[in-house]
């Protein structure tokens, strides 16, 4: 079984348990989502990682295409656009702004408590990747504070979550602001298929 179909199951990404984080995150940040096209990208945004072998190296990157295809499919392409775009690795390589369940997703990550994460992230395998990613991806990154950049290189799992826990929780306050709603996604391309027919 692949680290990306364990953590779906019994990991962080786990079906049945992080929906309900990522609601709640989106209930502190934006208001209860009454939405139910809402609950439906909190509930397949993350099943992408099945049969994934990483989760975040090539194969894990790619997990956004699958709940894309869900809500795209259930409700339209803005809709997809919103659930692609909950990756911030995504949505830099495509050269746009996040949305708003970006910010959400991050903040779930904030919310779920150690005792819960860390076994979790064990026993699913997931644990050892985020650990030596987060490692390689500090080297150089200046958006890092110097007691998180202690606190990711202790070598200790705990003080290793919380320091990551404190660097996210920081970007989602900078940041949730100017993550998008899905109106903006549709409007952003709307206008782009107007200034192609255009051309």
């Amino acid at each position: 079984m692949s680290v990306g179909t364990r953590s779906v199951l019994f990991g962080v990404h786990a079906f049945w348990l992080h929906p309900f984080f990522t609601a709640e995150a989106w209930r502190r940040t934006y208001g209860f989502p009454w939405d139910v096209r809402l609950w439906v990208a909190f509930f397949v945004h993350d099943l992408g990682y099945w049969k994934k072998k990483n989760m975040d190296g090539p194969e894990g990157e790619t997990h956004v295409y699958v709940g894309a295809r869900i809500l795209r499919w259930l409700f339209g392409d803005a809709w997809g656009e919103f659930c692609l775009r909950h990756s911030r690795y995504w949505a830099k390589k495509h050269g746009c702004e996040v949305s708003r369940l970006a910010a959400a997703d991050k903040l779930a990550f904030v919310l779920t408590p150690w005792w819960l994460y860390l076994p979790m992230a064990r026993a699913a395998g997931e644990l050892a990747e985020y650990m030596a990613v987060s490692q390689e991806r500090q080297a150089g990154d200046h958006s890092f504070s110097e007691s998180e950049r202690m606190l990711l290189s202790s070598g200790s799992s705990r003080l290793w979550l919380m320091g990551l826990q404190a660097y996210t929780m920081r970007w989602v306050e900078e940041h949730k602001d100017r993550c998008l709603r899905v109106e903006e996604i549709r409007a952003a391309q709307v206008l782009a298929v107007s200034i192609s027919a255009r051309a």
